[in-house]
């Protein structure tokens, strides 16, 4: 169980926050100096280096992103050339692409960041290239919708890249492509010309998720605790029901990946930052604001309680809650995490993602009037970024790519990098736990300098 630091400050954090950034940078400078784009998108590190892993190159906003949030946080314009020359080089093929469910992992953090940043005054206003992030934005939002999975009149689902049956808890940060292209005021025009309402179809895919994803300890099945989250639901296409949920990267079906909960403790929190950007009657044919606020921040708030309770003290888990080995550990939840043990890895990643989920639930909360308990969920996300942003966690070794070590990509397809001498894999990065991580410092920097609160979506 998390060991909550009730008195730490964000201000506290701006020296490790500082080394973060410090190391990033030298970091991004390498790895941008030896990639070979002819290889493929870097996905993870092998002893220390970074590789690529084709599958579907999920992974390549997150490199051009990460040199953007270099900029963010250190004024350094050397990484906004990196960022914006490769996002106008490299990422156009994302946009269109129609096979995957990872549009706003991809293009929201770099032309939505890119946008993001000239909104704010911290580039300088181009009309034109704004018009460029602006067609970007609103494309692949609207693409992203319309890999669609009907299961009722008004329920359904973004589909993954395993096909119309399979709902991934990941596919919740993904949303955030729809809601910007919405902002933009665009839709998703099918036969017809009918216009599909972009925010609409956000709703209905999160409220999907909320009832079959997220478990509430309701007396769903055998192994419903309240909090546990399935990586993938399945359903039966010709009639639209629910058959069973599933896992592609977890141990089993019935134990929690712990990265997919990150996602969607992530995604449901800065969702509901932007409902408050929206009134009740902005969201009146949807359902209405207060019962779309309701189911969303009860599946936030499930997925935030399991995730203290499952990790051990220093609040970064190990990659499954019910991986088999973690028998051999003892009591592993009543002390700090151990990467270098013989039995079940790590996975920093899924620590770099919940740790924003709760910064941004906990202040959700306290302007809601529950101060307290927000009050609570923001401490666990600084104590969390307190232990990532150290030893053996932050990686400062300048002939090691990666920023955050000890994180894992696909363990049951044993992917992951095990070092000789070692029996699970360790000391190894990815892009996308890298990238949360400098998004996660990014945060805390302008929190504690005050600076403008840093949100996926446009400002009003």
């Amino acid at each position: 169980m998390i060991k909550v630091d009730s008195n730490l400050t964000a201000a506290q954090l701006l020296p490790s926050v500082n080394r973060v950034f410090e190391a990033s940078a030298a970091k991004l400078n390498t790895m941008f100096s030896k990639w070979n784009p002819e290889k493929g998108t870097p996905v993870f590190t092998v002893n220390g280096q970074y590789t690529s892993r084709g599958w579907t190159e999920w992974t390549q906003g997150f490199m051009f992103g990460s040199a953007i949030l270099q900029y963010d946080a250190t004024g350094d314009r050397s990484f906004l050339e990196l960022g914006r020359e490769g996002t106008l080089k490299y990422m156009a093929s994302h946009i269109s692409h129609i096979g995957v469910h990872d549009h706003g992992f991809n293009n929201v953090s770099t032309y939505g960041n890119l946008l993001r940043l000239m909104e704010e005054g911290r580039i300088d206003y181009d009309a034109w290239e704004k018009n460029f992030y602006e067609i970007a934005l609103k494309l692949t939002g609207a693409i992203q919708a319309a890999r669609w999975t009907q299961i009722a009149p008004d329920k359904g689902y973004v589909y993954s890249f395993n096909g119309p049956h399979s709902l991934f808890s990941d596919t919740i940060r993904s949303m955030r492509a729809l809601i910007v292209s919405h902002q933009l005021g665009h839709s998703l025009m099918a036969e017809k010309d009918r216009k599909i309402n972009l925010l609409e179809r956000m709703i209905q895919h999160c409220l999907t998720t909320a009832e079959y994803n997220v478990y509430y300890g309701e007396g769903r099945d055998l192994y419903d605790i309240r909090g546990r989250v399935v990586h993938e639901s399945i359903f039966n296409t010709n009639d639209g029901s629910y058959r069973c949920p599933s896992t592609q990267q977890g141990y089993t079906p019935f134990s929690t990946w712990t990265r997919g909960l990150a996602w969607i403790l992530t995604g449901y929190a800065e969702e509901l930052e932007y409902f408050d950007t929206l009134s009740d009657a902005e969201l009146q044919p949807f359902g209405g604001k207060q019962a779309i606020v309701t189911q969303f921040l009860k599946a936030a708030q499930a997925t935030a309680d399991f995730f203290i309770q499952y990790t051990p003290t220093d609040g970064i888990p190990y990659w499954d809650t019910g991986a088999p080995s973690l028998v051999h550990l003892g009591d592993y939840l009543d002390r700090a995490s151990d990467p270098y043990n013989d039995h079940e890895p790590i996975d920093s990643s899924a620590a770099a993602i919940a740790a924003q989920g709760y910064l941004r639930l906990g202040n959700y909360l306290g302007k809601h009037g529950s101060a307290e308990l927000g009050k609570s969920y923001h401490q666990v996300g600084l104590t969390i970024a307190k232990h990532l942003f150290e030893s053996p966690y932050l990686s400062t070794d300048p002939n090691h790519e990666g920023l955050i070590l000890h994180s894992v990509y696909h363990r049951p397809n044993n992917w992951d990098n095990i070092p000789v001498g070692r029996k699970v894999p360790c000391d190894e990065a990815t892009m996308w736990g890298d990238y949360h991580a400098r998004e996660l410092a990014l945060m805390i920097q302008r929190e504690a300098n005050q600076d403008p609160y840093y949100t996926f979506f446009l400002k009003k």
